[in-house]
């Protein structure tokens, strides 16, 4: 079963309500002992200049939130300056939707967000198996340089988007929420 597009709007980023619903998505998805951890990453994101709500997506089915992606601004070290581009982080989708689609339209629409506002590329860790079938691609194969050794390397991830030039390779720089909350290569 594919989720509809229609299932997938714009978050307000400003609603207290709606942060609420996003960080109870995140902490059920990720379960008891890393949920709270990465929901604290998704708080910091969202007040740190690395975040735009245009970029923070919900899923809603029956009028709740079960599930969101967000995208924050990180940096490619290429050897001409550095690359603004994005990074897919977290994925989160409620247990019990799971396995329906809800992350692939999710994960298909923060993409097409991306690529629309002219990014070049679209980084994440995560499943090669999950997120090979939705478009992504081993970084290294491209030239990029994972942002720590604690990413093992098949999960280090990325669509490159039209953009993208040439000259665009090197090593991907997370915002600061990701060190401040030791979420690089969480698993």
């Amino acid at each position: 079963m594919t989720a509809p597009q229609s299932l997938i709007r714009l978050q307000d980023a400003t609603s207290p309500a709606e942060r609420a619903s996003v960080r109870r998505v995140v902490e059920a998805a990720f379960g008891a002992q890393e949920g709270p951890r990465v929901a604290d990453l998704v708080d910091a994101l969202q007040v740190s200049d690395a975040f735009s709500d245009r970029f923070s997506f919900v899923a809603e089915r029956d009028g709740a939130v079960v599930g969101h992606v967000m995208l924050t601004r990180g940096w490619v070290d290429a050897p001409e300056r550095l690359v603004e581009v994005l990074v897919l982080s977290p994925l989160s989708v409620r247990p019990d939707h799971q396995r329906g689609g809800v992350g692939r339209a999710l994960v298909a629409h923060a993409v097409a967000a991306a690529g629309d506002a002219g990014s070049p590329a679209v980084f994440l860790e995560g499943s090669p198996a999950y997120y090979s079938r939705l478009g992504f691609e081993p970084g290294s194969a491209h030239g990029f340089t994972r942002p720590s050794v604690r990413i093992p390397e098949p999960a280090f991830q990325v669509v490159t988007l039209p953009a993208r030039e040439p000259w665009m390779t090197g090593a991907l720089v997370y915002p600061d929420p990701f060190w401040a909350h030791d979420c690089v290569g969480l698993r």
